[in-house]
């Protein structure tokens, strides 16, 4: 029998996966081939979707990307038993791209089918919760506070310190709350982990409720999701169906339990307090602070709001320990984060590396450059109001505070890149038309400044009125929408300043 590997993520499949499965399928029937498809995740290799793997003795074998018209003369050459074919790479594990990644948080990511939960648990799923009913509330936040986690989200606040806070908070009942509304431009490590490895991220969840005594969590997941909602589904089933959901998690005396719900398109719902605003049936506007969610959160219960990857993290530092977690990365910035590279990129994918690795190197030795063969111009990280950075910020460290040092943000990872034919005032005109569209309206600043920035760069720029702006969106919007819109803005003026001399194209 042989064994096919061929992903059912939302990418692989918008690229042909599930034609190649069903024509994989037929093939080996005509041809009285004995096959088993297996529809894993994906492996973050976007720009070699969809890849079909063969089972060998040796490992397995890639082949992508695979269209069903490069079927015969694979079959022909005989890829079945992992033989050469101009769109063989090798074996899986030894392609360069993912060879020279950290994957600790996505380690199984590609490699399970993701509602396999034999998979799972032989890939060391279900340690890090097995250990953690060993040890008590505070006993679990130590080793959380240890490994020097922070917020994959946008504001890099500790984890640690986040769970005690609840964890001290006296209440009769407390949430986990998952932010799954991931809405940044060229973003998608949030979706690559609950579409490829879903159990890790319940496992995260489930250890963060024993670790501050809640019993109910939620994934906010975005409504741009439909296949996440039908794979975390099925995974929250086959937790419950074998105990590690519910109310007598692994035979404990621990109860735990997850419920999805649906966003319903707002960017700013990812914005935490907007987020339970829209939890609770509410129009998603954001909250004053204080009262902090971790007092007063969902339905006015403490609460732990983290995003995906920050719970998906937390597994692997409950089974190996804190201190294997923080030994990776550098300064402040602990552990891995997953890198998403997009735009104008030869290589696209998700590449999960330790703290330190600088621009450059990611954008080159991972990325492969610009897919026009231009000239890069500028580099967009952490989402549609992260900075541009040029050429001069490529040796900048992939860090939390060597981004804020440079006046930019790290965020969730995401990196758009642009080649030399991009003109900077568009996107700074980009930045602020995007805010006012996505702007809950709450305050002034937000509602009104974005409107009028991209009437400043439409009708001929006053740069000292656009600079006064951004002062004031920066200093007085209620949240980060408005706060940090004038992050691209500025960073557009400041490194191409001829581009704001010209009209806009």
């Amino acid at each position: 029998m042989t064994i096919i590997y061929i992903p059912r993520d939302t990418a692989s499949i918008s690229m042909g996966a599930d034609d190649v499965a069903i024509a994989i399928a037929a093939l080996g029937a005509d041809l009285k081939e004995d096959i088993t498809i297996i529809r894993n995740g994906t492996w973050g290799m976007t720009y070699l979707e969809p890849l079909v793997e063969v089972d060998t003795d040796q490992g397995r074998v890639a082949y992508g990307p695979v269209t069903v018209s490069d079927l015969p003369s694979l079959y022909e050459a005989g890829f079945l038993n992992g033989l050469d074919h101009k769109l063989c790479h090798g074996l899986t594990s030894e392609i360069d791209y993912l060879k020279n990644q950290d994957r600790l948080t996505f380690v199984r990511a590609g490699l399970i089918d993701p509602l396999s939960l034999s998979d799972y648990i032989k890939n060391d799923g279900y340690k890090g919760l097995e250990n953690s009913l060993k040890l008590s509330k505070a006993q679990i936040v130590e080793e959380v506070t240890l490994s020097g986690l922070r917020g994959r989200g946008g504001a890099a606040f500790p984890t640690g310190i986040k769970w005690n806070t609840v964890r001290q908070t006296e209440a009769a009942q407390k949430y986990i709350c998952c932010n799954a509304d991931e809405g940044d431009s060229g973003t998608f490590s949030d979706r690559i982990l609950m579409e490829s490895d879903p159990l890790c991220l319940i496992e995260g969840m489930t250890i963060a409720g024993l670790a501050v005594g809640a019993t109910k969590g939620y994934i906010y997941l975005r409504s741009e999701y439909p296949l996440c909602k039908e794979i975390l589904t099925g995974a929250i089933k086959v937790a419950r169906d074998n105990n590690y959901l519910g109310a007598n998690i692994c035979g404990s005396d621990k109860a735990f339990d997850i419920e999805i719900r649906m966003g319903a398109g707002s960017y700013v719902c990812g914005e935490e307090t907007a987020m339970l605003e829209s939890l609770e049936g509410k129009r998603g506007m954001v909250r004053a602070k204080p009262p902090l969610p971790a007092h007063v959160g969902l339905f006015g219960a403490p609460t732990v709001i983290n995003n995906v990857l920050s719970l998906a993290s937390v597994p692997i530092i409950l089974a190996k320990g804190g201190d294997y977690y923080k030994n990776f990365g550098i300064g402040r910035s602990r552990g891995t984060i997953a890198f998403q590279l997009a735009g104008n990129i030869k290589r696209g994918g998700l590449v999960e590396k330790a703290f330190g690795i600088s621009l450059k190197d990611l954008i080159n030795d991972f990325g492969g450059g610009t897919y026009s063969d231009k000239a890069i111009k500028a580099v967009q990280v952490g989402g549609p109001l992260g900075a541009y950075l040029g050429q001069d910020n490529f040796g900048l460290p992939l860090d939390y505070e060597a981004f804020t040092e440079a006046g930019a943000v790290l965020g969730h990872g995401g990196i758009v890149v642009f080649d030399e034919t991009a003109n900077m005032r568009d996107q700074a005109l980009f930045a602020f038309e995007f805010c006012a569209i996505e702007s809950c309206g709450k305050c002034t600043p937000c509602r009104i400044g974005s409107i009028r920035g991209a009437e400043l760069l439409k009708t001929g720029t006053n740069m000292q009125l656009l600079q006064d702006l951004c002062q004031l969106m920066d200093t007085s919007s209620l949240c980060a929408m408005g706060g940090m819109t004038p992050i691209p803005v500025r960073s557009a003026v400041k490194y191409w300043p001829e581009d704001f001399e010209k009209s806009s194209s």
